[in-house]
């Protein structure tokens, strides 16, 4: 197994993921098949397993927690998350949380502990003195009870930097999508350079997206078989960010045996892409994206009557074309209603001044469209929200 150091520690590259684990029919966690995964894991040198309070409905925590209890304590590294980015009415006070989390996952202490995605909307929960969160979880550091203290994030590169410049100095690590798809499609290359600049080592999700870098067109993964005939579409994804220095950690949320041992085979030895790989793969991606071919030259925003940033919303829709996702559609949703595409007075004074000529009003409105197809933020946080009372009853 592939190991990264990290502040004196030894860490596998590879780390289990707990928001997909396998599942019954009915929806519940199938405990024996993650027990038997994880003892494969665990053999082979997966020494990093990463849960969160709202995965599978707070189920996740506890599945966790029991599988993890055969093993030394010393043996593994817990990371679970802070669910700031889902305070909605009653908020969640973070002592409360943090020794239900405790509990639910029996253990005295974490290795790793995140504030859950920091974004453009949810960054005002983790500033709001009312709740005082990250003094709250600089203390539990103090004390022992958190080894090494972080946080996840979806925001845009430019709200990312705007919490670094904050908080920078108390966040030993970031969490980030990062795969060869959102290397460009969602800025991930220039989040990427922005965290090691600052000095704040990597850590992955979303490596092959879900699943969907894992199955390419027929064409696509002849390309990857001509070149690399006995390894996994998947494991080309995973590969790419081996070639990234400053990517400490990968985690995979894998839903069944055989990723588990896919993934463990992928990282036995080091074996990043060569630059012809790396070009073919980054080339696939874009004939993967089905974009408007949007350079962000903001000509369009200078005669905007209403002010939309324009570039952005279409960076929004871009992503909405490929896979329509709840990550996308925050971005919105956190806007103010005069800067959601909902404003749009389709004055077509954006495509007067549009070098590649889109059509902006007809991509705005398609996109408002799309939005409607999601459940809000909101509903979601809700709905977690429920879970998690349900689970504390």
């Amino acid at each position: 197994m592939i190991t990264k150091e990290f502040q004196g520690k030894q860490l596998s590259l590879l780390g289990f993921g707990a928001m997909r684990l396998p599942t019954h029919a009915d929806g519940s966690i199938d405990e024996a098949q993650v027990a038997e995964m994880t003892a494969y894991a665990m053999e082979h040198g997966v020494n990093y397993f990463d849960t969160a309070y709202s995965y599978h409905g707070g189920e996740s925590e506890r599945v966790m927690g029991r599988v993890l209890s055969k093993y030394p304590r010393e043996s593994y590294y817990l990371a679970t998350k802070y669910p700031g980015h889902q305070i909605i009415s009653t908020g969640y006070n973070p002592a409360e949380i943090f020794e239900e989390q405790l509990e639910k996952c029996g253990v005295e202490y974490f290795d790793f502990y995140l504030l859950h995605n920091v974004y453009e909307k949810s960054i005002e929960v983790y500033r709001d003195p009312q709740w005082g969160i990250i003094d709250y979880f600089k203390e539990q550091k103090r004390l022992g009870r958190i080894k090494h203290l972080g946080f996840s994030s979806h925001a845009e590169t430019a709200c990312l930097k705007e919490f670094l410049d904050e908080y920078g100095a108390d966040m030993e690590f970031c969490q980030i999508q990062l795969n060869y798809l959102d290397w460009t499609l969602q800025d991930a290359k220039g989040k990427y350079e922005l965290l090691t600049e600052r000095g704040i080592p990597v850590w992955v999700m979303e490596p092959v997206r879900g699943g969907r870098l894992a199955k390419l067109s027929e064409d696509d993964e002849a390309k990857l078989k001509a070149l690399r005939g006995e390894d996994s579409i998947a494991s080309w994804g995973l590969r790419f960010l081996q070639g990234l220095p400053n990517v400490k950690m990968i985690l995979s949320g894998m839903s069944n045996f055989a990723q588990m041992v896919d993934n463990v085979k992928t990282f036995t030895e080091v074996a990043p892409l060569s630059n012809e790989e790396t070009s073919l793969l980054l080339d696939i991606a874009e004939g993967m994206k089905d974009s408007v071919p949007c350079t962000a030259c903001r000509y369009c925003c200078d005669g905007c009557p209403v002010g939309l940033d324009i570039p952005a919303l279409i960076s929004t829709y871009n992503e909405m074309r490929f896979s329509p996702n709840v990550n996308a559609a925050m971005r919105i949703e956190f806007l103010p209603e005069e800067k959601k595409p909902t404003a749009c007075i389709a004055c077509g004074q954006c495509v007067k001044m549009c070098p590649q000529s889109i059509d902006v009003p007809a991509a705005l409105q398609d996109l408002t469209e799309r939005l409607k197809t999601l459940p809000s933020w909101a509903e979601i946080c809700r709905q977690r929200e429920e879970a998690a009372k349900k689970g504390r009853a």
